[in-house]
C-alpha cells in the first residue's frame, strides 16, 4: 500500500468513524486532558494498522477493535501513573463538546459506564452501537452466551442505578 493510499483510507476513517472514537474515548477517559491523550493514541495505532486491513471484517469493527484495544492498554498504563497525573483544565481539549448544554443523563450515562471494568465497557459501546452478539463476541474473544449474561447483567445495574437517580427514560 502506497502512503497516499494509507492517508486516503485514514482520512477517509477518520472522518466516517469520528463519532465512534468520540464515545470511546469518553468511555475509558474522564478529564480532557486524559481525552486528548487517548484519542492521540487511537489514532496513531489505527494509522499503523491501515496498511493491515484486509477486508476481513468491516472498517468499523475493524477500528472498533483497535480502539477498544488501545484504549484498555491506555487505561491499564495510566492506573501505573496515576499519582503523577494532574489535570489541566486549562488546556484546551482536541475533543471539546459542544457549547450546547449537555443532557445529564447522557452524562450520567458515560459516567456510569466509566465505572465498568474494561471488557464490560467495551460491551456497553459495542451494543450501543448495535453491533450483533456474534460480532461482539469476535471483537471481545468471548462466547456468545457469556456475552448474553454479561448484556443482562449489565443492564440489570444500569436500570437499578437509574431509578435510584430518576433517569427512567434510559
Amino acid at each position: 500500500m502506497s502512503e497516499q493510499e494509507q492517508n486516503h483510507t485514514f482520512n477517509e476513517w477518520l472522518v466516517r468513524y469520528k463519532a465512534l472514537l468520540f464515545k470511546v474515548v469518553r468511555s475509558y477517559a474522564w478529564t480532557a486532558m486524559d481525552q486528548d491523550d487517548l484519542f492521540q493514541e487511537v489514532i496513531i495505532q489505527i494509522w499503523r494498522s491501515v496498511p493491515g486491513f484486509r477486508g476481513q471484517a468491516s472498517p468499523m469493527t475493524w477500528i472498533y477493535r483497535i480502539a477498544l484495544n488501545t484504549a484498555i492498554k491506555w487505561v491499564n498504563k495510566e492506573r501505573k501513573h496515576t499519582q503523577a497525573n494532574q489535570p489541566l483544565d486549562q488546556l484546551p481539549s482536541i475533543l471539546s463538546e459542544p457549547d450546547d448544554q449537555p443532557d445529564e443523563r447522557l452524562t450520567w450515562l458515560y459516567e456510569e459506564i466509566y465505572k465498568l471494568d474494561e471488557i464490560d465497557r467495551s460491551l456497553c459501546l459495542l451494543l450501543l452501537d448495535g453491533f450483533s452478539y456474534k460480532e461482539m463476541a469476535s471483537i471481545l474473544g468471548i462466547s456468545e452466551s457469556h456475552l448474553g449474561v454479561k448484556i443482562n447483567r449489565i443492564k440489570s445495574q444500569l436500570v437499578s442505578k437509574s431509578k435510584q437517580q430518576h433517569y427512567h427514560g434510559i
